[in-house]
């Protein structure tokens, strides 16, 4: 894969000061997701229940999620250095670059809506596990009969939309409102389903979780970005 890194000069956040991107809540019903074809054991096995959490994760029906999407390692060409991620928000997904020319690629759920969309390159700030979720003024003042009970935050959990794991990106030392986070409706990956943020298949943002330290650089290409494999 090349990145036109061209595309990334004059990058900023499509919705900054307010907040938009912090709620990273679902749009889309999961159920709407056509079932597909069954995939490898080795699959099964790596998307399996985790029992060793504060909070039970129950295996992933696979059945529900195009195999092109389950996490795997692959070729990729950037200049790049190790240890960064690259999201593509236009293939529905992010790339941990490894070394060689190689990298670990998960397949995500975007932001359904372009104004609200992060783009360019920031910083992992910040690592939480089971992290506390609290929609912004914005998603509370549009939806207030939704959003308005959760003012005060949920805790982590399993209904907690961030998922078992969430990564902060900040820019200048500013939060930029974007996470990469696990999510409780693992059919809607490969769609646009959130209000701004990456949301991955909870063991594979646990896999994330556990490779990148804070620190890590972050690069999130346009929505229409350049990158091809």
């Amino acid at each position: 894969m090349t990145i036109d890194r061209r595309r990334f000069l004059g990058g900023a956040m499509a919705a900054a000061g307010s907040g938009l991107l912090a709620g990273c809540a679902s749009t889309q019903n999961a159920a709407l997701v056509q079932p597909l074809r069954p995939v490898s054991r080795e699959y099964a096995a790596m998307y399996g229940a985790i029992d060793t959490e504060p909070f039970p994760i129950p295996a992933v029906d696979l059945s529900e999620i195009e195999p092109r999407f389950l996490r795997r390692e692959v070729t990729f060409r950037t200049t790049e250095q190790p240890g960064t991620i690259v999201v593509d928000p236009a293939a529905r997904y992010a790339y941990l670059v490894l070394e060689r020319g190689r990298a670990m690629r998960y397949g995500v759920g975007v932001g359904k809506e372009e104004g609200f969309n992060f783009r360019g390159s920031a910083v992992i700030a910040r690592k939480a596990e089971w992290p506390r979720w609290t929609p912004t003024l914005n998603m509370i003042r549009r939806e207030p009969e939704r959003y308005g009970k959760y003012a005060q935050g949920l805790p982590g959990g399993p209904e907690n939309p961030l998922g078992p794991r969430a990564l902060y990106l900040y820019r200048d030392g500013q939060d930029t409102y974007y996470r990469l986070h696990g999510t409780d409706e693992p059919a809607t990956i490969g769609t646009m389903v959130s209000s701004g943020c990456i949301r991955l298949i909870n063991q594979d943002i646990i896999d994330l979780y556990r490779r990148v330290p804070v620190g890590t650089k972050v690069v999130v290409l346009p929505a229409g970005g350049d990158a091809t494999s």
